[in-house]
């Protein structure tokens, strides 16, 4: 089967990686986690977890266990793309049809267009404090506001520099991402433990940064706490188990993709929160408050010097994990719309065109802390994707894919898979009510739905692998 430019399921970049080409190794993928884990919202994606009510100990453990459970979905959607070689929207064809693939890929990547857009606008903020304290401008002077952005000049205009940084990078490809986050692995790791000692430092009884007390509102309790946070935790990165393939599929081998996985996502995640934890903590007693953004925390160190140095930190981590998290995935996923047409180039370029239009700074100042509920919004929709494509890669078809059909308009893929379809759907509806009451934050469904939203991820996920696998059992008639 074609599957070069003249077919018009395919182009150079969602056709199959050579074995040849698959060249990344333990460390890359390892390397790769890394990455995308140390960034400004895991930093505070305890913040939730504490303000609950819980602990420092029960948070981190929270945490890791979150990423310990979506590893699972990681490792082995990752399988399938180092067995085949194909990206996420080459993959999801398979279970979906080659046109009903679309309705996967599209969701996947809308979600990560507007992460594109929020982590560019952190960037953009750590970039602006960086042109502060080197004097090039005094921030309390900066109040004339754009009227159509709603936003400073200044702002809009170290925001565009963060982003432009982006465009540079991705019309250099795949590869450029790669050796980017090789080097920023370790430097990453070096300054989360420095930020870490320095709280250690400056707060006179550490002993304090570590006490066990909880403070539960009144008729809640741990396990009340524990389950919907461990939806929203492994909610975190449910998106990247749907098109962890897009990067397994350059790994040398099985064992690769795997370790390098189980090295690099849930040490970084559980060590980055607890950094988060303890630093913020320090902060109580240093400054009198507790400061969760990293950003606006540097911005008080005092030093020049070291909040300069702290700040290019912050930059190399966001960008980092935006390059990796959130252009890749939509860069193939607009690609396979027309593959003829648009390349991963193109697709990525898109991202970032979409990343702008949407003004990213005023989704962060409407929503503030609730963008973290939405980890729990989305994952109801993409943990019954992720069921649907680990039943059929592993249940139904056994790991037996033949790639050339997956290029095939007229092959057993075609079409649409309406079984698929409908499983999707039914998955999606059990939490559908809970998500109202909690997007309106207004009791209109039975408390009964709020409880069943707790688990999005898990009832979605559970509900399409047992219906996928009635619905195909008898045969897989469209092959």
């Amino acid at each position: 089967m074609d599957t070069s430019n003249t077919n018009p399921l395919s182009n150079s970049d969602l056709a199959p990686v050579s074995v040849e080409e698959r060249t990344w190794s333990v460390w890359n993928i390892a390397a790769l986690w890394i990455g995308m884990a140390v960034c400004i919202p895991t930093y505070m994606l305890a913040a939730g977890m504490v303000s609950q009510g819980m602990n420092w100990w029960q948070a981190t453990l929270t945490v890791m266990a979150g990423n310990m459970i979506v590893l699972i979905p990681m490792i082995l959607n990752g399988h399938a793309g180092t067995k085949l070689g194909v990206p996420f929207p080459v993959l999801v064809r398979a279970s979906f049809g080659i046109r009903g693939a679309h309705v996967p890929s599209i969701a996947r990547s809308l979600v990560a267009c507007g992460w594109f857009g929020i982590q560019c606008w952190i960037g953009g903020a750590a970039l602006y404090s960086i042109l502060g304290v080197l004097g090039l401008f005094d921030p309390a002077q900066d109040t004339a506001i754009i009227p159509v952005l709603g936003i400073t000049a200044i702002q809009f205009a170290s925001f565009l520099a963060f982003w432009l940084l982006h465009v540079v990078i991705v019309v250099r490809g795949v590869e450029s991402i790669k050796r980017l986050e090789s080097w920023a692995a370790p430097f990453l790791i070096v300054s989360g433990l420095a930020l870490l000692i320095w709280a250690i430092v400056k707060v006179d009884q550490p002993s304090k940064l570590f006490t066990s007390n909880t403070s539960y509102p009144e008729g809640s309790s741990f396990w009340k706490v524990f389950f919907p946070q461990l939806t929203a935790m492994v909610g975190f990165w449910a998106t990247l188990s749907l098109n962890i393939p897009d990067f397994t599929r350059y790994s040398k081998s099985q064992k690769d993709q795997a370790a390098g996985q189980l090295i690099g996502l849930p040490p970084t995640m559980t060590l980055f929160c607890f950094i988060g934890i303890i630093v913020t903590g320090a902060t109580v007693i240093i400054f009198g408050e507790a400061i969760w953004n990293p950003v606006d925390l540097v911005a008080r160190m005092g030093s020049p010097v070291v909040v300069v140095i702290s700040m290019f930190a912050l930059l190399i981590a966001t960008l980092s994990t935006n390059l990796a998290a959130n252009v890749v995935s939509p860069a193939n996923g607009f690609s396979n719309i027309s593959p003829s047409r648009i390349s991963f180039r193109l697709g990525a370029l898109l991202t970032c065109a979409i990343g702008v239009l949407i003004m990213p700074w005023r989704l962060v100042n409407d929503m503030g802390a609730y963008i973290f509920t939405w980890l729990i919004g989305y994952s109801a929709l993409l943990g019954p994707i992720v069921g649907i494509m680990l039943c059929d890669y592993f249940l139904i078809r056994k790991t037996r894919i033949q790639t050339d059909d997956l290029y095939d308009a007229n092959g057993p893929y075609r079409g649409i898979n309406k079984r698929a379809m409908f499983v999707l759907i039914v998955a999606v509806l059990p939490n559908i009510p809970g998500f109202i009451n909690a997007a309106s934050n207004k009791a209109i469904f039975p408390p009964i739905f709020d409880s069943i939203y707790h688990y999005a991820w898990f009832v979605g996920v559970l509900i399409s692998v047992v219906l996928y696998r009635v619905l195909m059992h008898s045969k897989i008639d469209r092959n």
